[in-house]
């Protein structure tokens, strides 16, 4: 084994195929492909499933990503300390969050500092910690609140949750409702893992409020066509809803629907550049 063989693999691993391995590294294809073979053949093991021009990592090619994943972090943390406080001038930056409402304005500051690319992935709160606990990316945009002595967190803003009903439901002309006003109707809510949907039925546990039906849908934007569809009432982010005409938003008055976001990032990679550089900019932004 060679650190060429594992950087090799690793770049394959993350780009999904040999071709965009080698677009993205500047190393040409064949070479990423004879790394990775002699790699496989050292050991006796399949690293990738090749289908078509994509390849898909088998359960110990999955394996090795996760420890190739964590080498390489700890090589990007070794350079961000021997450059100090060098600027950032370039780098790819791997995002998780659980909306892009939040952290979009983050990715345009940054962009304007550097010539920087991004992943963006969106997934309920539950699901982005677990992507950068696994180093599945560099830092993250979450409204979970979080105590674990391996992340760093910091506070980007307030928000409450808030009911959303189409302009023509009973409740549309109604700004203050308590919570009691859901009780026996339809909600529409995000799966399980969502902040959202999670705050939201804690007050109605709290209350002993009951829902008649609870419809689950994916996505935000899957869950303002349902309510839009007249399947039940919504709840979403007072900052996220906007300004849709078919929407009218409803505040609860009786209970504590306070929520905050916050950028995240691990402790070990605080001083990385790209994700020093990310960080700063969400301090900058929050302030």
């Amino acid at each position: 084994m060679t650190p060429s063989q594992l950087r090799a693999f690793h770049l394959v691993a993350e780009s999904g195929s040999f071709s965009a391995a080698a677009r993205q590294s500047g190393a040409s294809q064949p070479n990423l492909s004879g790394q990775v073979t002699a790699l496989e053949k050292a050991y006796g093991v399949r690293l990738f499933d090749r289908r078509g021009r994509s390849v898909l990592p088998t359960e110990t090619g999955r394996q090795l990503h996760g420890i190739t994943t964590r080498l390489f972090a700890l090589q990007d943390e070794a350079r961000a300390l021997l450059e100090g406080e060098q600027s950032v001038t370039r780098g790819h930056l791997r995002i998780a969050a659980d909306s892009a409402h939040h952290v979009v304005p983050i990715m345009a500051a940054l962009r304007r500092r550097a010539p920087l690319t991004f992943a963006l992935a969106i997934d309920n709160s539950a699901i982005v910690l677990e992507r950068l606990l696994r180093h599945e990316a560099d830092v993250a945009v979450m409204a979970k609140s979080i105590s674990d002595p391996r992340l760093h967190a910091l506070r980007l803003r307030s928000d409450r949750i808030v009911l959303f009903v189409p302009s023509g439901h009973p409740l549309a002309r109604r700004r203050r409702v308590p919570l009691a006003a859901v009780a026996e109707q339809e909600l529409v809510l995000r799966e399980r893992g969502s902040i959202t949907r999670e705050v939201l039925e804690q007050a109605m546990a709290a209350a002993d409020i009951r829902p008649s039906a609870i419809a689950e849908v994916q996505t935000r934007e899957g869950v303002r066509e349902a309510v839009a569809a007249g399947f039940g009432i919504g709840a979403v982010f007072e900052s996220e809803l906007g300004d849709d005409r078919r929407f009218r938003s409803i505040v609860v008055s009786d209970a504590d629907l306070g929520v905050a976001e916050y950028a995240v990032c691990l402790q070990e990679r605080r001083r990385v550049a790209l994700v020093r550089a990310f960080m700063d900019e969400a301090l900058r932004l929050a302030s």
